[in-house]
């Protein structure tokens, strides 16, 4: 019941949300779903804290929408509406647009906005403000603009709310702290959190989240605790398969020959960067209007190709997860993936995106041999680590006044990339704190939470075990989905390939195969030249800083493939694979080396081959220089000499220490290093800094170009 007239508040309520409803999707007839008026009610006439848990396409934007304008009406300050991606905060502002709702947002993209938008929130002219999780600690933001904000707060809307839990499958910790944030607001603030994609586990965390402050302190009049409203996740219109294939070629020649027969526009999921692009790069030369989406991608070309999708003007993209939460096209006619996520919540999450408002889409999983290497590699990216986490602590707490991120990068010896996700773990956990000028360390307790990481990593493996248990089930697709989100209406759907029989072609065009395993065969991945050395170098002892000097410099360099890549990837990370014997290359990998060789384009070609000096892969390193050596004729001068046992510490880490332990490490004095280009061979380059100090150890020696070539690039 509403407040103050009980059923004819509702109805009043009632009446004017679905006049706002309608003015939203333009339709005179239009009328609420299940749960929508009673989560907008609980909202706007009880004031309470409300999780949403329904289907893509069901109208959770609808709900805060409409809420806020009668919120808004009834005297409210603006709606804070957290979001988790730029793309989907598009989305949104052009939707509320439609709906009459004055909408702006606040992220990394529109610094030179935030002015404005910080004026016409002083003048109340917003009704909707867009913040990423990550703006809520920016310094000035959460110090100057958030605390007005939180006293005038009409509305906190939480998207993606699945993100605040550790047992989401796309857990940020920046999520984490929208328990404070809630916890601050004044008594009585409604707060609405939405999701697709939450299971049993992960509703009762974010429930308890969203909890948080309540209690006794709710305003008069204010029901406590929090409304789960939650409805069936069956997508009527999807039709689910499962297609097993032998390889990477094979899946790659399905799509060559049946892309055109999906319904449609659509998108193809990839599991990596590199699958993306390579995939993408194959169909354009067969003739399909795609284009590759990946976190790499240009912010501006993102957005061109968003709107492309949307308009129909390509057939695909060809995405990892970065095009995932929230896209909105709501008749996006296919979703097919090559490879599996490695949850069926993140499945339902992605394939949701199909659908949302056409009769039926086809959803096809090609599932990948590659898959759970994969999936391992990605599982513990956001755990944190022990060791580490004392290390960073440790040099705060000596520091005696801020440090900035990369400052604190050369003291712990930490990736940039791992170092950040670390800090924002370690801040919501109050160990830390994000001051202007950088961190600092609070003072307050923190121990390693064994247990709870133990519980998540083991909760991570069983989903990838439900994974293939879907791709392998012989029940209804659809229902075994609804399970996975502990969905108690689930029922067989009628329309998957275990309902009905299989519903996709399975045969291959001739010349099909031939040309995506000519397409994987494909070698040869540039180097890039490290041009500059690492902050922090000189203060480890290193006498160098900033640009590496011209005549020290290696050259662009070449490696076989990329680890991740499709085609030769697979090759390389059998001959890497962890406790995998060093031997002689093999034969077919110094064929394809070669080819890389013969395609490079070199400006000067070289005058002799030098080894670079392997622990881990001594043989594979030797054989491969003086393989390329014998065949293309040029001396072999040896390999690099090491110094003191050569570099100290493993690979990767944080490139100061990387290059601390490798300066003075490498020698050319016993080569008869000539006056022309030198070809320099290693195994793999991870950070490239071995290959860059070893390079001008060459250069001194009187090389007068050095040519960098490896088997397998990083990432």
């Amino acid at each position: 019941m509403g407040q103050g007239g009980g059923v004819t508040a509702t109805t009043t309520t009632r009446a004017e949300a679905l006049d706002v409803l309608r003015s939203l999707v333009g339709r005179d007839d239009a009328d609420f779903h299940d749960g929508q008026f009673e989560a907008i009610e609980a909202l706007v006439d009880d004031r309470r804290r409300a999780l949403v848990v329904q289907r893509t396409g069901w109208g959770k934007s609808a709900v805060y929408f409409v809420a806020t304008l009668l919120l808004r009406r009834r005297g409210a300050g603006p709606t804070v509406l957290v979001s988790p991606l730029l793309a989907l905060m598009r989305d949104q502002i052009a939707a509320a647009a439609r709906a009459g709702v004055r909408a702006v947002k606040i992220d990394s993209t529109n610094a030179h906005e935030w002015g404005d938008v910080l004026a016409q929130l002083d003048r109340d002219e917003v009704d909707v403000l867009l913040v990423s999780p990550e703006r809520l600690n920016n310094p000035s933001f959460r110090d100057e603009q958030l605390p007005q904000l939180v006293a005038r707060i009409g509305l906190l809307v939480v998207d993606e709310a699945h993100c605040i839990s550790d047992w989401g499958h796309d857990f940020r910790p920046d999520y984490r702290r929208l328990r404070d944030l809630i916890a601050r607001m004044p008594a009585g603030i409604p707060v609405l959190a939405t999701t697709a994609t939450a299971n049993s586990r992960v509703v009762a965390d974010v429930a308890e989240q969203l909890d948080a402050g309540a209690g006794d302190d709710a305003a008069d009049g204010a029901a406590p605790g929090v409304l789960t409203i939650r409805g069936p996740l069956a997508r009527a219109s999807l039709r689910l398969g499962v297609l097993r294939l032998p390889d990477s070629p094979s899946r790659l020649a399905w799509l060559i020959s049946h892309l055109g027969d999906l319904p449609g526009s659509g998108i193809i999921y990839t599991l990596t960067v590199a699958a993306a692009g390579d995939t993408a790069r194959l169909l354009r030369e067969r003739g399909y209007d795609v284009r590759a989406y990946t976190g790499q991608t240009d912010t501006d070309e993102r957005e061109e190709s968003e709107a492309l999708l949307k308009d129909n003007r390509v057939k695909a993209l060809v995405a990892t997860s970065a095009l995932g939460m929230g896209f909105d096209k709501p008749d996006l006619g296919f979703v097919v993936h090559l490879g599996a996520p490695s949850s069926p919540v993140s499945y339902y999450q992605q394939v949701g995106r199909a659908g949302r408002a056409t009769d039926s889409a086809d959803v096809l999983l090609l599932p990948g041999t590659e898959d759970r290497e994969i999936w391992h590699y990605f599982a513990t990216a956001s755990m944190p680590d022990r060791d580490r986490a004392e290390r960073v602590l440790t040099a705060l707490a000596a520091a005696g006044g801020p440090l900035s991120t990369p400052a604190l990068e050369a003291i712990v010896d930490i990736r940039r990339t791992p170092l950040e996700l670390l800090l924002k773990v370690l801040d919501v956990d109050g160990a830390v704190a994000r001051v202007r000028g950088g961190w600092v360390a609070t003072g307050e307790p923190w121990s390693y939470d064994e247990d709870r990481y133990r519980r998540i990593a083991a909760e991570r493996v069983a989903e990838q075990q439900h994974m293939i248990d879907y791709e392998e089930s012989p029940g209804c697709r659809m229902e075994f989905l609804q399970r996975s989100l502990d969905d108690d209406t689930a029922a067989p759907c009628g329309r998957c390939d275990n309902c009905a029989g299989a519903w996709y072609p399975v045969e291959i065009a001739a010349g099909a195969t031939d040309a995506a395993s000519a397409a994987l065969d494909r070698v040869g991945v540039p180097i890039e030249p490290r041009r500059q050395w690492p902050t922090g170098t000189d203060r480890l002892g290193v006498p160098v800083k900033g640009r590496i000097a011209a005549d020290e410099l290696a050259s662009e360099g070449r490696a076989l493939a990329r680890l991740t890549d499709l085609g030769w990837g697979g090759a390389l990370r059998d001959l890497f694979a962890a406790g995998g014997a060093d031997r002689p290359v093999p034969e077919n990998v110094l064929g394809a080396c070669v080819r890389v060789l013969a395609e490079w384009g070199w400006e000067n070609r070289p005058v002799a081959v030098v080894a670079m000096p392997s622990r881990a892969k001594p043989q594979l390193v030797d054989s491969l220089a003086r393989g390329i050596a014998g065949i293309g004729r040029l001396p072999f001068l040896g390999a690099i000499g090491l110094v003191d046992g050569g570099p100290t510490g493993q690979p990767g880490g944080n490139s100061a220490f990387r290059v601390a332990g490798l300066w003075d490490r490498f020698s050319a004095a016993a080569l008869d290093v000539p006056a022309g280009p030198v070809l320099l061979v290693d195994d793999r380059v991870d950070s490239g800094w071995t290959l860059t100090v070893a390079a001008r150890e060459l250069r001194r020696a009187g090389a007068a170009e050095v040519l960098p070539f490896a088997l397998a690039l990083r990432g």
